[in-house]
């Protein structure tokens, strides 16, 4: 759960990225930098997922029971399903997406990077047809990612909104972060251009994304819910009865709070009240993603221990340092931007 959910940050982070890039975006050339350090974290992030899944597959762990070849020769749905849900595809299927991910994030920091050493601009040219072909990659790598690394923990389930669900908790998980960060560094005098309305405009986007997040939580509980099917309401039953505490706090968390706490424009432009509402969401959307993985895989065997609470801190140590040793390799702000002086300048 805490391997994936920081993986999971640096890869929303990416999307964000990829967006500005494509979009052409003129406010966020000034925090493209803060988006690269944090993206470096793709490279051991996404190795040590990798890792997992193919311990999963020699049979060092149990978390995917359509794994365990017992388990399929008994289980008729499982057989059906086994053209895709197979080992070897799987693990090509991973390698496929994160070779994807993370040569579209080498290839674009090297071009921005060789962008503030060109009296052209051809290279911010060919970052933005890589960003452009990398969004349609995305799209489709990251909902049969969230299909295969999570959904399939419950292989009897499936929800066609999966992929985007997935994809909202990892886009607002990730702003959130490009706000914290930026808000430290400036904090200790770099990114002096980096002003109240960049901060303003990425807490509209924690803001934003909250929103659509408990759009697409709601859509799929309350189809699932009203229609009663059993073999779909039963994933939403195990989650009430078992995580009643964690799956509605994690609402509470990821909707009531950003709601109360961004809601006002103001609140948008103060430091510290960005950082409090985002130290609350990335609490809640961790909790997210301990709801989609702990009921299929320990049932009601679940607590927040010292185990859970030593892989956070360990993973959000390896992310802090591998992020910000990331930062120190290149000039804090570009320089050669076409849009560079539009996002000094941003203001309202």
């Amino acid at each position: 759960v805490a391997a994936f959910f920081f993986f999971m940050i640096a890869l929303g982070v990416l999307a964000f990225y990829g967006i500005q890039r494509a979009s052409q975006a003129g406010w966020s050339p000034m925090l493209f930098r803060v988006m690269e350090g944090i993206t470096a974290y793709i490279v051991p992030g996404g190795i040590i997922v990798f890792v997992i899944l193919v311990l999963s597959v020699l049979h060092f762990n149990h978390m995917f029971t359509w794994m365990d070849a017992d388990v399929v020769a008994h289980d008729k749905l499982l057989q059906n399903k086994a053209g895709y849900l197979n080992p070897t595809f799987f693990l090509i299927r991973a390698a496929i997406f994160l070779g994807g991910w993370i040569g579209y994030r080498e290839i674009s920091r090297k071009l921005s990077i060789a962008q503030d050493n060109s009296d052209d601009n051809s290279n911010f040219k060919k970052n933005f047809r890589f960003s452009a072909a990398f969004l349609v990659f995305y799209l489709i790598s990251e909902s049969i990612m969230s299909w295969d690394w999570i959904m399939s923990v419950d292989p009897h389930w499936f929800s066609t909104l999966f992929g985007w669900y997935v994809f909202a908790s990892m886009i607002v998980s990730g702003i959130t972060v490009i706000a914290m960060v930026t808000i430290y560094l400036k904090s200790k005098g770099y990114l002096p251009d980096v002003n109240d309305s960049h901060i303003h405009d990425l807490a509209k986007f924690m803001f934003g994304f909250s929103i659509f997040w408990t759009y697409l939580w709601f859509s799929q509980f309350m189809l699932i819910w009203y229609a009663n099917i059993p073999e779909e309401v039963t994933y939403f039953v195990t989650r009430i009865e078992d995580y009643n505490l964690p799956f509605f706090g994690m609402v509470a968390l990821n909707f009531i709070f950003p709601v109360l706490l961004l809601m006002n424009s103001d609140y948008k432009r103060v430091n510290w009240f960005v950082i409090m509402t985002g130290i609350v969401l990335l609490a809640g959307h961790y909790l997210d993603i301990f709801n989609m993985i702990m009921p299929a895989t320990v049932g009601d065997q679940w607590y927040i221990g010292i185990p859970e609470l030593g892989a956070i801190l360990f993973f959000a140590g390896a992310f802090i340092f591998w992020v910000f040793r990331a930062l120190t390799h290149a000039p804090l702000q570009p320089t050669r931007n076409p849009f560079i002086e539009e996002s000094r300048h941003f203001h309202y």
